[in-house]
């Protein structure tokens, strides 16, 4: 089968533009990019995928051997630039697909001209001096209420998630996502995300590299971004006046700008 049709690859935007590839996190799929899409598509050619095992790929081809930790997922980005014959790639990662972009970058770095992480962590777990936002227990804890009633822990984390209590929708939106995925292959992405530490990875990044923090986010804490930041040489680390972890959908006309500004420039 197909990568295109595996992954729901979708292509707008500007045909001869610069290729911007968008990459969602977990519990999400390509949906979620579609408040950015608009202002992107006017200036560049943006391809769309959903992770496989997300959105309306082809669960079929997803095994808990190849996707129980990131690298299946980095595979899967390089395979889909591979086929569409994608160069001088733009890579966008939200959260933990920012983690998965840093590894595909790694992998083939001459095929991708930027990165940018939104949101990213490298590793969510309190370890000595580095602040992840989570202990151990704190882990334990959200993957066991997620296996014990995953609908329910998809009602009460994505508020927490997407934050802007005021706007009870855009929580409200992301639960939805939630349970739009298998909770099976939800609860292998959740071990893989949460239990992830790609910091190595960082200091290997040789592409120029944008980071995007918002000013509040309960599941990525300011020091995150900086040690993000500063392990990534040469990167550039934009915070946004927004809240949540997903500003895609809480902040899309900042977002959007702080995109364009970093792939238009030198």
């Amino acid at each position: 089968m197909s990568m295109r049709r595996r992954n729901n690859v979708v292509v707008t935007g500007l045909e001869d533009g610069p290729t911007l590839l968008l990459a969602h996190g977990f519990g999400c799929d390509q949906n979620l990019w579609r408040l950015v899409v608009p202002a992107l598509a006017e200036r560049y050619r943006v391809v769309l995928f959903d992770h496989t095992g997300s959105g309306r790929s082809d669960t079929s081809a997803w095994t808990a051997g190849r996707y129980g930790g990131l690298d299946g997922y980095a595979d899967d980005v390089l395979a889909i630039c591979h086929e569409l014959g994608l160069a001088d790639v733009v890579l966008v990662g939200h959260s933990v697909g920012a983690m998965i972009a840093v590894l595909a970058a790694n992998r083939e770095p001459d095929r991708f001209a930027k990165l940018v992480l939104l949101t990213p962590s490298p590793c969510y777990l309190d370890d000595g001096d580095y602040r992840g936002g989570f202990s151990r227990a704190d882990i334990d804890e959200l993957l066991e209420a997620l296996d014990a009633n995953y609908l329910g822990w998809s009602a009460a984390m994505a508020p927490v998630i997407m934050g802007n209590a005021d706007r009870p929708e855009l929580g409200e939106e992301l639960t939805n996502s939630f349970c739009r995925t298998d909770p099976a292959i939800a609860r292998v992405f959740a071990r893989a995300t949460f239990l992830s530490d790609n910091r190595a990875d960082l200091a290997k990044v040789s592409v120029p590299t944008l980071i995007v923090e918002c000013a509040q986010d309960a599941i990525a804490p300011p020091e995150v971004a900086r040690f993000t930041h500063e392990r990534i040489e040469g990167s550039v680390l934009v915070t946004l006046d927004a809240t949540g972890h997903c500003p895609q959908l809480s902040a899309p006309e900042a977002t959007a700008a702080a995109i364009t500004a970093f792939v238009s420039g030198p």
